[in-house]
């Protein structure tokens, strides 16, 4: 039984003498009988994958009260199959097995009595796989029209809160509030589909930015509460995931406000071409993919300059590069390699690329289209269905 808290029935312990003595006889027996474990509930869960195979999936939730960590899953409501993770906690990431292609999970998740409902994710098909790519989440909008296009697998450009001290208080690292309520923004969404979220500026801004560079960083380079919050694959701050029945590799960068480098509003890690990020992606370069879409948070003419334009060199060993980081849809093309923008909130003022081949001010997402042994279709999309660019591009071996 899903156990949900009614806002006439407060927690016991927290209420003070004289609401006591005025609380309805039969509500103060209740407490006094149940006591406060029996408003314990799971409060959210959703799902992501910690490594880069899509075998195994991490379904994550959160609950009111310390308990173990249980999945029970299978293809039928009556599951069959359990993963238990031993230990009391109210955070809880627990890895599954997935033996199936082509087909629907059901799940359910177990805290000592706190129990979810039923949810149901798709298992990675074998014939057409479908990723969705956001950004610039701020707003929390509408997402029926990306609902309906069903993904397999929903990434992310950066920028998914708005930032963690309005909520958390200036200067706490490890507040994971900010990101509990996107969750909760979207429990339909993020419980059918595993999502693999990057960072932007914004997910790790723990003190008010202002004017000027302030005496104390802006932002927790390291991301605490991002990296405490989603399981990813790699060092979570930048990550790689493969689906290889469609040939495909996405990799996650940490590149966002590149300039404020070296300041108090630094908030991504070193990119230049002796840092560990950039030998990194170098190395998942080498590594042959039909496909590879990279990800990060920075404006695409700012980045591909760096390094005396060695960036660009790696980024066209890949297919496309997608950022969030302007209010706006556009697709650049640059030595015939596509450079994508998204945005979620994509009315803002516009800097095209200068290289930019379509431009637009709508509120957009990007639909991944693959077939096996075929091509990739890149469709941007607006939050209302509409169909604004698409591109299709071919495996290497393939052109």
């Amino acid at each position: 039984m899903f156990i949900v808290r009614s806002p006439d029935f407060p927690n016991a312990a927290a209420m003070n003498d004289d609401a006591m003595k005025t609380a309805c006889p039969t509500v103060v027996l209740l407490f006094l009988l149940l006591g406060s474990s029996a408003f314990a509930q799971v409060e959210r869960v959703w799902l992501t994958h910690r490594t880069h195979d899509p075998s195994k999936l991490v379904v994550s939730w959160t609950t009111t009260q310390p308990g173990d960590s249980v999945v029970h899953f299978g293809t039928t409501t009556d599951y069959g199959h359990q993963v238990r993770v031993e230990g009391d906690r109210t955070l809880h990431h627990v890895e599954i097995p997935l033996s199936e292609s082509d087909t629907t999970y059901h799940y359910a998740v177990s805290s000592g009595e706190q129990r979810s409902e039923d949810a149901a994710f798709k298992a990675y098909p074998t014939d057409v796989l479908r990723v969705a790519i956001v950004a610039d989440w701020q707003g929390r909008p509408d997402l029926s029209a990306i609902q309906k296009d069903d993904p397999h697998l929903l990434l992310t450009a950066g920028d998914n809160i708005s930032n963690l001290w309005q909520t958390c208080g200036t200067g706490k690292k490890d507040c994971i509030q900010p990101y509990a309520e996107l969750i909760d923004a979207y429990p339909k969404l993020f419980r059918s589909a595993p999502f693999m979220p990057v960072l932007g500026n914004h997910d790790r801004e723990i003190r008010p930015r202002g004017n000027r560079p302030p005496a104390e960083a802006v932002y927790d380079v390291d991301a605490t509460a991002f990296r405490r919050f989603f399981e990813l694959p790699d060092d979570e701050w930048k990550w790689h995931f493969e689906v290889p029945n469609f040939g495909v590799r996405f990799v996650a960068l940490d590149l966002n406000h590149i300039s404020d480098f070296g300041t108090t509003w630094q908030t991504c890690h070193a990119f230049d071409e002796d840092s560990e990020q950039f030998r990194w992606y170098e190395e998942r370069m080498q590594k042959p993919s039909d496909f590879v879409v990279t990800l990060y948070n920075e404006r695409n003419a700012s980045i591909r300059n760096q390094a005396k334009g060695r960036w660009h060199d790696l980024f066209r060993r890949g297919t496309c590069c997608v950022t969030g980081f302007g209010y706006f849809a556009e697709r650049a093309e640059v030595d015939h390699f596509p450079y994508y923008n998204t945005s979620l909130n994509g009315r803002g003022d516009q800097y095209p690329d200068p290289q930019s081949k379509f431009l637009a001010g709508e509120d957009t997402y990007i639909l991944l289209t693959l077939q096996r042994r075929g091509p990739m279709t890149v469709d941007i999309k607006s939050l209302k269905h509409q169909l604004l660019d698409r591109q299709q591009y071919n495996a290497p071996h393939e052109k």
